[in-house]
This record gives C-alpha cells, sequence and structure tokens, in this order.
C-alpha cells in the first residue's frame, strides 16, 4: 500500500521519460495511483509513446489548454476512465522563441500571451476541467521554476512563472472551501526536453550544484517527483498556496 493507494490523478506535461512529469507518474504509480495522462497537438502522439514506458498501461488524454472545447471533452474523456478525480499535476509551459535569450524587449504582445496562457492561466483552465471531478477535495500541484530574481535568457518564462505563482494563491484561495489544496513545486534545473528550449540552460547548470547546500543533479528528478507525489497524497492536508522549494537549498544562498 503506498501513499497513494486509491487515488485518481490526472498528469500532464509527460513528453519523454526524461520530463518531470513523468518521473511523477511512475512514482505516482508505483504509490498506488491511478492515473491518465494528457497530451496536446503534435506531442499527443509523443506522450502516447511515453506512456508505453510507464510501469502500469495508462490512458491518453487529448487536452490543449489553448482550445476551449478541451475542457469539456478532457472532463468527459477522464470521468468515463476514472470516475472522479483526486489530484492534478499541471506540467505545462511554453514560450515563443522571442520571449527567451538575449532580448528582453523583443517579444510582441502576441508572443508574451501565448506564454502567459499556455504556462499561467493554463493552471486556471486545468480547474475548470477537473475540479468538478474532484468531489471529495485533492490536491493541484504545479511545477515551477523560482522567480524572486530575473534569470539570464529566461525573460518573459520568468514573468509568466511569477504569473503561475500568483495564479497558484488566488486558485488557493478560491478553492480551499472544497477541500481543494493549490500548491507548487519550484524545482532546480533538471535536463529535460523543456530545458533545451531555454538559451544558455548551462549557465544554471554550472552555478547550480556548487552553490546548493544540499548539491544538486541536473539528471536527477526524484526530488521533485517525490515531493510532487507527496503533495498529491493526504499527507500534508492543510498546506495550500505554497511555493515548496525543491533545488537543494539554492534559493537560499546570496550571489
Amino acid at each position: 500500500m503506498g501513499i497513494l493507494a486509491g487515488k485518481n490523478l490526472v498528469i500532464t506535461g509527460v513528453l519523454t521519460d526524461a520530463s518531470l512529469a513523468f518521473g511523477v507518474a511512475q512514482l505516482a504509480q508505483q504509490e498506488g495511483a491511478k492515473i491518465v495522462l494528457t497530451g496536446a497537438g503534435r506531442g499527443l502522439s509523443i506522450t502516447q509513446r511515453a506512456s508505453k514506458k510507464l510501469p502500469l498501461p495508462v490512458e491518453v488524454v487529448e487536452f490543449d489548454v489553448t482550445v476551449d472545447e478541451h475542457t469539456t471533452s478532457a472532463r468527459r474523456s477522464v470521468q468515463q476512465i476514472l470516475g472522479t478525480v483526486d489530484g492534478v499535476l499541471h506540467s505545462i509551459g511554453f514560450a515563443p522563441a522571442a520571449c527567451l535569450g538575449d532580448d528582453f524587449m523583443q517579444a510582441t504582445w502576441q508572443d508574451v500571451s501565448t506564454a502567459l496562457q499556455i504556462s499561467a492561466y493554463s493552471l486556471k483552465t486545468l480547474a475548470d476541467a477537473f475540479v468538478p471531478l474532484m468531489t471529495s477535495g485533492g490536491s493541484i500541484v504545479g511545477l515551477d521554476f523560482d522567480n524572486t530574481v530575473a534569470w539570464p535568457a529566461y525573460n518573459w518564462m520568468g514573468v509568466a512563472k511569477s504569473a503561475l505563482e500568483s495564479t497558484n494563491r488566488y486558485l488557493a484561495k478560491a478553492l480551499g472551501p472544497r477541500n481543494i489544496r493549490c500548491n507548487l513545486i519550484a524545482s532546480g534545473p533538471i535536463r529535460t526536453m523543456a530545458a533545451k528550449s531555454i538559451p544558455s540552460f548551462a549557465a544554471f547548470e554550472d552555478i547550480w550544484g556548487a552553490r546548493a547546500p544540499l548539491g544538486w543533479n541536473v539528471n536527477d528528478s526524484t526530488p521533485v517527483a517525490r515531493s510532487a507525489v507527496a503533495l498529491l497524497s493526504d499527507w500534508f492536508p492543510s498546506t495550500t498556496g505554497e511555493i515548496i522549494h525543491v533545488d537543494g537549498g539554492f534559493h537560499s544562498t546570496g550571489a
């Protein structure tokens, strides 16, 4: 019996077996959860292939957070598969190339609005889709990157992550009366497909392990997966609106 025994989870953001969300999905199954994955667009088939590497068979539901109709269709599909939902993992992020790199001023509002919708507003979109199925309460967990400071090259994705953090707080306030907790995990850098799209990502890697009091392994997503699974379980019954740093302690150190 694992800490997620009997839980039904929806997990977004699995693209490859190196994805942070894949590690969460894998551990969630090992801890007893029944899960459904979501995928979108051209990435749907990639998610379906990745799902075959999980310990147990899992169904993949199409859910593009920019398509309004998918909010309803994904809910119906998940209801048919799981019945009710106990937890949701938000691992969705995207920014056009103009939003990243050396030139902060380059991005247009169209670029920025895309980044904000997919990377931040999508947390609310997931709530719209699946809160109606969370009839006994539950937990929404999002994957974050600390944005108390400006990072090299991260630019408008950093702004989007700050918006995600604010959205999480307001969702926690709105959904608390339904016994639904909303928390984020601010992870240290992990080598994933998403990380490869960030210019100068190597700069994060170079400093993180040296600065983090506990050290940091950019190839090991296990600490993030364990933390997410803990938050999706019943072991944090009174924690909401929080940002949990899983970064080896990097955020606590000075320059």
